[in-house]
């Protein structure tokens, strides 16, 4: 079977190197060695300044949010994973839904300023699948309007806009690093910021606010990740170069076979250097997307409604108008993409889509 993606393992005695070595000190979370060599090791690859590792990304944008001060009403897309939302109403916030570009699939900022009120704090905007937003126009009406932004920059490890780090950008970016990412732990997230004084916010919100021992410094939740989880990304992190060159091939490779299908790719921004973390399509109608995956499906071939269904239409959200967001997320299609996926599948999975085509 071929699945939409497939998480990367490295050598057992990779991994087994550093479990040792976790059974021997008996430390098993709370801000382990292997956290910190993680972090350090992330911040030299990704080249920022500060970053904290925690549980998971949707932990790191409720950490985010709550740092930055960020409530009430918050300006963010319709187009995105679930956890970008939920996360939102979770912290008391209410999301303001602006559109999205039908080009790139991120916020149309050019529809932000419409959504400011009296009561807007901030603005959540993701990075669609690793390609990044109008990053300079949303940093603009930030600082009109005095907001806050917090990207969701889940997709994004390697991803690079005007040659710096894509997690340079905004007041502070939350990174998935989940087992289906790019580069993983297991499970696990991070935040990113540039200011000294938001980190070491954050680093103290990660675990219950204690600054110290026996001193609460802030509110705060458990988002500390445990050594196992640090050990695995220590593990992956030599063969990242190596991944992410072959899923480039993998990208480049689906393009030249699928130069003839009817249906459109997403435009990414030509100021970044992508890093070919998903393979999405958009076909003509839903009626044409389903008939694709149905014909995938019977050969063993599973890709994903990624994102599906619009988050507008959300049963804890009220209404919108975001008719793009609706309608894209109703023909759009991620395609296998993953380490271990050979030309030859890639190949396979293309003769199905062009045969539906034709026939």
């Amino acid at each position: 079977m071929i699945y939409v993606t497939q998480p990367f393992m490295p050598p057992l005695d990779d991994y087994l190197a550093y479990i040792k070595d976790i059974w021997q000190r008996h430390w098993l979370t709370n801000n382990g060695p292997l956290v910190n060599h993680l972090e350090l090791r992330l911040k030299q690859y990704l080249d920022v300044d500060h970053m904290v590792f925690v549980t998971n990304g949707t932990t790191a944008l409720q950490i985010g949010l709550k740092a930055l001060g960020m409530k009430d009403e918050i300006i963010t897309t319709p187009f995105s994973f679930v956890a970008t939302t939920s996360s939102l109403v979770w912290e008391h916030c209410k999301p303001v839904f602006v559109d999205i570009d039908p080009k790139t699939l991120n916020i149309d900022h050019s529809l932000i300023e419409a959504a400011i009120t009296e009561k807007t704090t901030g603005i959540v905007a993701t990075h669609v699948y690793g390609n990044p937003c109008e990053i300079d126009e949303i940093q603009r009406i930030a600082d009109k309007y005095n907001l806050r932004v917090l990207y969701d920059a889940a997709h994004c490890f390697g991803t690079k806009y005007k040659g710096k780090s894509i997690f340079s950008y905004g007041d502070a970016s939350a990174l998935s690093l989940h087992a289906t990412k790019i580069f993983h732990t297991i499970e696990g997230g991070a935040i990113f910021t540039k200011s000294p004084q938001l980190l070491k916010k954050i680093a103290y919100m990660r675990n219950f606010g204690f600054s110290n021992v026996d001193e609460v410094y802030d509110i705060g939740i458990n988002g500390k990740n445990s050594e196992f989880h640090a050990a695995m990304g220590l593990a992956n992190l030599p063969y990242i170069d190596e991944i992410m060159n072959y899923r480039k091939t993998l990208y480049s490779y689906y393009d030249q076979n699928l130069s003839t299908l009817e249906a459109k790719r997403i435009e990414i921004n030509k100021d970044s250097e992508f890093n070919y973390a998903y393979y999405p399509l958009i076909f003509d109608s839903e009626e044409t997307l389903t008939k694709n995956v149905a014909e995938l499906n019977n050969n063993r071939i599973f890709p994903r409604r990624y994102f599906y269904p619009s988050l507008a239409n959300l049963p804890y959200v009220g209404s919108s108008n975001t008719p793009i967001a609706n309608d894209i997320a109703k023909r759009v299609l991620c395609l296998p993409l993953y380490h271990e996926l050979s030309l030859e599948e890639v190949n396979f999975v293309c003769r199905i889509l062009l045969r539906v085509q034709n026939n």
